[in-house]
């Protein structure tokens, strides 16, 4: 199993990145996944997931992100994406993406994930 984000860059402040998790070695028909940063003396923090269904999917976002991240996956590709627009300083970080093997098939979340990825630094200058 490996999760591997990338997409991460340098960008000034009010602009846009798209991350991308390819995923390898399990279904996103059985997996959850979520996305999650660290800035430097910070906890990691969830910010956002997608549930296993490739219909009528859930997700969720934090409130640092809500209305300006947007989630979505591609089942053909094996790949989730977070599109990252309206980028601040705050949203420096590195983010990681992380697989859940939940049975909900409309739960996703930010705790116990199985499988993590390596991670992708975001810098935002101001």
């Amino acid at each position: 199993v490996q999760l591997q984000a990338s997409g991460g860059g340098s960008v000034q402040a009010g602009g846009s990145l798209r991350l991308s998790c390819a995923v390898s070695g399990l279904s996103l028909d059985l997996y959850a996944v979520s996305w999650f940063r660290q800035a430097p003396g910070k906890e990691r923090e969830g910010i956002s997931c997608i549930s296993k269904t490739r219909l009528r999917y859930v997700t969720k976002y934090g409130e640092s992100v809500q209305g300006r991240f947007t989630i979505s996956k591609d089942h053909t590709k094996n790949m989730v994406y977070l599109q990252m627009n309206s980028l601040q300083p705050e949203d420096s970080a590195v983010y990681y993406c992380a697989a859940d093997r939940t049975h909900n098939s409309r739960y996703c979340g930010f705790d116990d994930m199985n499988y993590w990825g390596k991670g992708t630094l975001v810098t935002v200058s101001s």
